[in-house]
């Protein structure tokens, strides 16, 4: 029996998954919105980014290769980059900035061939040019070891408009304390080296405000948030410009955190709720001179769900429920999760079984659902046309799905 029915739209065969009660389908729970098969035969992408209203770029880890789509088909690579692409190194994150148009991409770069001798976790600033990314400029060059897993690698443009956030992972080091660092509150460590944390740049590298939020030394002066273990998700509140973040725990605890500036999440000393840790002490927590600040996680799953993309929906395109709610992706199930904020925009609106901020198992968080099924979630975007984008490696196929209102013609 036929999963999908094909509709011939915007002069290209566009699969809309039906109500045909396969479970393993993609799915969404509000029987009023529609699942479109947008664009696919993406190899592992990680990212992707809107050029225009119905332009995209889309990046692949592995191969290291920036495609444009362009209404649902692709025209071509406007770049091919030399990348280490073991566990989880590769070309990692992409940002458009309006004005200028600038290209922000982050990427684990090697010397000569994909695979080969790693130079750096590098961030580059490139633009767009007729079908082509040129002039790059190196904006930030990061450690690598000891690797190869927590890169990190997601990137927003800031509210201000001038400058370009990058969370980055601790790079797997959990035992050598030579590699563990103060932005790992690691007390007697050494100091900040740029991985652990969210760091902010100004479109030429800069420091932003020309003054570190923790201190003026470099790297630490482009640090805006730190203790970070392996996330693979920010975004910004357009209603506040509060910067949220996603956070993938050990083995449980994976968590929503809300990072104000200077917002320590708390690794390695910490993960989930500090009173769940009997030994947690906060003075054993780095702070900086008093300049950093620990907060306990906004919501946690005990059982990981592996937390990727975070977006605020900024439009009533899907419907007025979804207005500026917090929408978060994952690996495990393909969920999209939908969290309503409270009037502060500082806490999710959280009731049931999740009153008390946590979902002790998956079977609890069934109210906060919006879809599932999507694959390994890398990205959600609003569209220009206001709609969602997931982007996805659905079925070892990477893959864009678009979600619109049924009586949404665009």
């Amino acid at each position: 029996m036929a999963a999908f029915i094909s509709l011939f739209l915007i002069g290209q065969n566009i699969n809309v998954y039906g109500q045909d009660g396969n479970s393993e389908l993609p799915q969404v729970n509000d029987t009023n919105l529609q699942i479109q098969e947008y664009a696919s035969g993406f190899k592992f992408p990680t990212g992707m980014n809107f050029l225009g209203p119905d332009d995209i770029l889309v990046i692949e880890k592995n191969t290291g290769k920036v495609k444009e789509i362009r209404n649902g088909t692709v025209v071509g690579t406007v770049l091919d980059v030399n990348v280490a692409n073991v566990s989880e190194r590769g070309l990692l994150g992409i940002a458009v900035s309006d004005e200028p148009k600038y290209v922000f991409l982050f990427y684990t770069e090697t010397e000569n061939v994909d695979g080969g001798e790693v130079l750096g976790n590098r961030l580059y600033r490139y633009e767009y040019d007729n079908g082509k990314l040129t002039n790059p400029k190196l904006l930030l060059d990061l450690p690598t070891i000891p690797g190869p897993s927590h890169n990190g690698g997601v990137l927003k443009i800031g509210p201000d408009k001038k400058s370009v956030y990058l969370v980055i992972g601790n790079m797997n080091y959990v035992q050598n304390l030579t590699y563990i660092t103060k932005a790992q509150n690691n007390k007697n460590g050494p100091p900040p080296d740029g991985r652990g944390g969210v760091l902010r740049i100004t479109f030429d590298g800069g420091v932003v405000d020309g003054k570190g939020l923790l201190g003026d030394e470099d790297p630490l002066n482009k640090y805006y948030a730190y203790g970070i273990r392996n996330s693979f998700g920010i975004g910004f509140d357009a209603l506040t410009g509060n910067l949220w973040e996603t956070e993938n725990g050990r083995s449980t605890d994976d968590e929503i955190n809300l990072a104000l500036p200077g917002f320590n999440s708390g690794w390695r000393e910490v993960i989930g709720f500090s009173n769940m840790t009997s030994e947690f002490n906060e003075e054993n927590l780095e702070d900086f001179g008093g300049k950093g600040t620990y907060r306990d996680p906004e919501f946690i799953w005990r059982d990981t769900i592996a937390p990727t993309s975070v977006l605020f929906v900024h439009t009533d395109k899907l419907g007025s429920k979804y207005k500026d709610n917090l929408f978060v992706g994952s690996v495990k199930n393909g969920t999209v999760f939908n969290f309503p904020l409270d009037d502060t925009r500082t806490h999710l609106v959280l009731t049931g079984p999740l009153s008390d901020k946590k979902a002790d198992n998956n079977h609890e968080t069934g109210d906060v659902i919006f879809g599932r099924n999507f694959g390994v979630i890398t990205d959600l975007q609003i569209g220009p046309d206001g709609n969602l984008y997931i982007l996805s490696n659905y079925k070892h196929d990477g893959t864009i799905f678009k979600i619109t209102a049924k009586n949404n013609t665009n």
